[in-house]
Parts: structure tokens; C-alpha cells; sequence
């Protein structure tokens, strides 16, 4: 109810003012201590996976927090891991706003933020003195600038900044808002750019003597083809995890609603149904070993549930945030640790 009041009033706000508001409200209760009054300490249910033990298998998608300002506050909130980014090599403004967009009617949210962001260095500098138990996943890209075939160069820049300081490195090659990295996922592109990444996991591997798992993030706009053929990749590629999925360019589920003709990436509850349907794809496809962290429309313990009997590992909540609040997180920890 409490949660349910404040998200009215932040909703009469502009959306991108209300996210930074929001942020900044959660640092403030961690710092100061309100956080472990208002929200009670998860109990640990420990998930193994990519040879990683998660306190719960419940964690932040990539976006909300994209310099890392925020991981103690989101972990506060009872997140198993919380995955920081999208991060670029260098700082980037992002698109023109307004930029992000909400439509409350169908528990949905429009973005084209274009991976605005204050450059690897700064989110390292803010990873290096977080003191969290939730691990840490970073979520890097490529800047808007740098030409769609030059593009591993920036990722071999960001995975070798961040790797001394992640539990696990992601791969986003699915984001909608950045002009032709789509463009990343298919072919020959795909396997240069996979080749070129495992070449330097194994190199950063044997400099710190530790390995840190690489997942690859992809989109829920895929035929059944383009599934299987990206499958195919990441099993021969030896990726280490999956992530489906990121937004969709569809408007299914959001048609005639005000905002929903705005440009860019739709997340929230419309895209519950086709992005589950993309992890029940890859599970038939990969191999048994290779894990899948499910993210995309879970609005609740039940949507959760629904992407673990597809073949996830684990979950992660965006936009179900937003709207649900902080209650989410328990919810979906409560069921799966009842179906197991």
C-alpha cells in the first residue's frame, strides 16, 4: 500500500526525472539505515549457476542502475545479484529526451535512452568500494559512435576493464537503441565478435588466475531459426549463459494506449508471453549445461515461475519494479523456493 501511494505520486513526473528521484530516495534509506527497517532481511536460498553461488535467484536487470551509482541500494532491497549497465568505453549523453515513456494501463515502459552513461572508468570506481552480498554482473556495450564492424573493439575494451571486478560480464548486443547492433546477433558478425571475446576471457583468465563468466544478451524479436542458429553459436562460441531477453520492438499488447507509438524498446507485462516463449526456445536448443537468466515482463511470483518451468536458472525484474515495488523481490524468492 505504502509503496503503492508513492508510486502514484512519482508517476505525476516526468518518467526519466522519477527514475533519478527514485534512485536517489533508495540510496538515501541504505545510507541511513531505513532500508533494514522498512524492508526485512531476505533468508539466503543459494542457486548455483555458471559455477556461481547466488544468494537467491532473483536478480536487477541492466538499465536501472547504468554507472553503478546504486548497487548497495539495490542490494539492500533483497537482489541475489544486480547487473550494472549497459556500460560503454567512453561517456556517451544517450538519445535526445524525452526518452523514456510510461503506459500504466498495460504495466509497460517505452525507452530509447541509447545507453547514456559516464564511461566504464567511473562504474569501476564505483564497484570497487560497493560492499554488497548480492554479486555483481556488468553489462557492457558499444559506443554510438563507433561503426557496427569496429564494434569488438569496444567490447574487448569494456570486458577488459571490467573484469577484474565482476562476478559475471554480459554481452548486450540486443538493445534497440543503438543504430545496427542487432546486427550483432546473426552470422558472421556474431562469430567474430564471439571468438574475439572468448579469445580474451581465457587470456584475462590466466592474468588473474579467476574466471569470470561471459553471458550474451540477446532480443525477444527472433524467429525459431534465428533461435536455433544463435544456439548453435553460443555452444560452439562456449558461452558461459544466456540472458532472454531484453525489449521488444513490438507494440502487441500496448496498441491505441498514449505513448505507445513513442520509438524505442518496450519492457513491462506485454512482453511477458513472447519472451518466455524465446526462453522455452533456447532451453530445447542449447545444451543442458549452458544456463539462461530469464528477464522480460515478470510482474509477479507467477511470471517468475512460469520462466523457470521454460528453463531458466534464474530471473531478473526491471520494470516489475517500478510498478510492483520491492514487494516483488520476496514474492518471486517465496515461490521458487517453494516449487524447488
Amino acid at each position: 500500500m505504502l509503496y503503492r501511494m508513492l508510486r502514484n505520486l512519482m508517476f505525476r513526473l516526468d518518467a526519466e526525472k522519477a527514475h533519478h528521484l527514485g534512485l536517489t530516495g533508495l540510496s538515501i534509506m541504505e545510507m541511513t539505515g531505513l532500508s533494514s527497517l522498512l524492508y526485512k532481511k531476505v533468508a539466503a536460498t543459494p542457486v548455483r549457476v555458471m559455477g556461481l553461488t547466488f544468494p537467491n535467484a532473483v536478480g536487477l536487470a541492466a538499465g536501472l542502475d547504468k554507472n553503478g551509482d546504486y548497487i548497495e541500494a539495490m542490494s539492500a532491497l533483497g537482489f541475489g545479484f544486480v547487473e550494472i549497465g549497459t556500460v560503454t568505453p567512453r561517456p556517451q549523453p544517450g538519445n535526445p529526451k524525452p526518452r523514456l515513456f510510461r503506459i500504466p494501463e498495460a504495466q509497460a515502459i517505452i525507452n530509447r535512452m541509447g545507453f547514456n552513461n559516464l564511461g566504464v572508468d567511473h562504474l569501476i570506481e564505483q564497484v570497487k568500494v560497493a560492499e554488497t552480498h548480492s554479486l555483481i554482473g556488468i553489462n557492457i556495450g558499444k559506443n554510438f559512435d563507433t561503426p557496427v564492424e569496429n564494434a569488438a573493439d569496444d567490447y574487448l575494451i569494456g570486458l577488459n576493464k571490467v573484469y577484474p571486478y565482476a562476478d559475471y560480464v554480459t554481452i548486450n548486443i540486443s538493445s534497440p537503441n543503438t543504430p545496427g547492433l542487432r546486427s550483432l546477433q546473426f552470422g558472421e558478425s556474431l562469430d567474430t565478435l564471439l571468438a574475439a571475446l572468448k579469445k580474451q576471457q581465457t587470456q584475462l583468465a590466466e592474468q588473474y588466475n579467476r574466471y569470470v563468466p561471459m553471458a550474451v544478451k540477446v532480443a525477444p524479436d527472433l524467429t525459431a531459426e534465428e533461435v536455433l542458429q544463435l544456439a548453435d553459436a553460443f555452444a560452439r562460441h562456449q558461452v558461459d549463459a544466456v540472458i532472454a531477453t531484453n525489449t521488444t520492438m513490438s507494440r502487441q499488447g500496448v496498441e491505441g494506449l498514449p505513448n505507445a507509438n513513442e520509438a524505442g524498446g518496450l519492457s513491462g507485462a506485454p512482453v511477458l508471453v513472447k519472451s518466455t516463449e524465446i526462453v522455452r526456445q533456447f532451453r530445447l536448443a542449447l545444451p543442458e549445461h549452458l544456463p539462461i537468466i530469464a528477464a522480460g515482463g515478470i510482474m509477479s511470483a507467477e511470471d517468475a515461475i512460469e520462466k523457470i518451468d521454460a528453463g531458466a536458472s534464474l530471473v531478473q525484474i526491471y520494470s516489475g519494479l517500478i510498478y510492483r515495488g520491492p514487494a516483488l523481490i520476496r514474492e518471486i524468492i517465496k515461490a521458487i523456493e517453494k516449487r524447488n
